[in-house]
């Protein structure tokens, strides 16, 4: 584990360093790099979607099946063995979580599968997980994540849940103005709109905690979207954050489960490498300017015209609501878990390689988990990490 200047924050009953790695799919952030980031103290973070590509017998399997009960039960085998091996290689430090997708078909399954196969935590976005108190009610050891923007979606949250006489253990603040992957803005025009800045969704939010009663140490805010420089985490912290969040420094390290192509894609992106668009989801989301997204993007405005209900390319029907296979057309026209598939492996000209737009802490060089946990929170230079504790 790392000393850290700034105190540990608590969950349920775990002391952590106050930096989180985020949740990225599919396939980039797995067991080993979960695995790493709690083992140093921190939660690092299982993304739950698709994990069969990372299994060569469960692909064998199902690579080639339209078999929808088949891909699913192959991906929630995939999920409790990347938990297992995570929580193997922590070796009983940090805490061990699971990212799941509201938007996501298997939401329940792969929900109650992360509980039973040993997840610490779940860390749930992408929608407003209103339902998770009732999904986790057998598990009550496991902490509830969610992952929001604003004030007003902390509040409607945090009201409804009460009811259920049941609090989150801690609340993802994520600014989709800088963030990768699916946003919580509900289109493209609103993703830079002042209400998700950091210094206002906190001073909100901890003005509704004490409306509401809660102590501020009962509910970690835990801030997350275009962190990649020490000061800021000092900030923040000062602001009344208890940890922050990384994705894309987390995705570039040497412990990151994608492949080496992939990583170089994020690293040699500039500050116009990135563009927002409107995934599948039916959310806005951010990735790098490869050659598939730019044809795509060049062809959007077409495909969206003539959108229509159609069965699912692969017979996976991943998404609860995809804009190619129910013919929405304010949404994205693509299959998404074929492109980000493509990108895991490295594939520049196929893949969909979701990226934050900000810079990254070591610019274009790639280092091991350990130095930028070092760097995020110390502010050490690379190769000059702190004693263990």
């Amino acid at each position: 584990m790392l000393l850290s200047v700034f105190e540990r924050f608590k969950i349920k009953d775990r002391l952590l360093l106050p930096i989180v790695q985020g949740g990225m799919g599919v396939g980039v952030s797995a067991h080993r790099l979960a695995g790493t980031v709690a083992r140093l103290g921190a939660m690092g973070t299982i993304a739950s979607v698709d994990l069969r590509r990372h299994h060569a017998d469960l692909m064998a399997a199902t690579g080639r099946s339209r078999e929808r009960a088949l891909i699913d039960a192959a991906n929630l085998t995939a999920l409790e063995r990347e938990i297992g091996q995570a929580k193997a290689l922590a070796e009983g430090h940090g805490m061990v979580a699971v990212n799941v997708m509201r938007a996501v078909s298997q939401y329940p399954q792969l929900v109650r599968k992360a509980c039973e196969a040993g997840a610490d935590a779940l860390v749930v976005g992408a929608g407003l997980p209103l339902d998770l108190p009732e999904l986790t009610a057998e598990h009550p050891h496991v902490a509830l994540i969610p992952v929001l923007s604003d004030a007003r979606g902390i509040a409607l949250l945090l009201k409804k849940w009460m009811r259920r006489q049941r609090l989150p253990d801690a609340i993802v603040i994520e600014n989709p103005r800088y963030a990768a992957g699916h946003l919580g803005a509900p289109d493209r025009a609103s993703v830079a709109d002042p209400r998700y800045a950091f210094p206002r969704v906190l001073e909100e939010t901890l003005a509704l905690l004490r409306e509401l009663g809660i102590e501020r140490e009962r509910l970690p805010l835990i801030v997350a979207g275009g962190l990649h420089r020490h000061a800021q985490v000092r900030d923040l912290i000062g602001q009344g954050a208890s940890a922050v969040q990384l994705g894309t420094p987390f995705a570039v390290s040497t412990e990151g489960d994608a492949d080496a192509g992939f990583k170089r894609v994020l690293l040699d992106a500039g500050p116009n490498d990135t563009v927002t668009f409107m995934s599948t989801a039916g959310l806005p989301a951010r990735a790098v300017r490869t050659p598939w997204l730019m044809n795509y993007l060049d062809k959007e405005g077409k495909l969206q015209g003539k959108a229509k209900p159609k069965d699912c390319t692969v017979g996976f029907d991943c998404l609860l609501q995809c804009g190619w296979r129910d013919g929405l057309a304010k949404a994205g026209q693509f299959c998404i878990d074929t492109q980000l598939a493509f990108a895991l492996k490295g594939d520049h000209k196929r893949g969909l390689f979701f990226r934050g737009s900000e810079a990254l802490p070591f610019g274009k060089a790639m280092r091991p988990v350990r130095e930028l946990v070092d760097y995020m929170l110390n502010g050490a230079a690379p190769g000059t990490a702190t004693a263990p504790a």
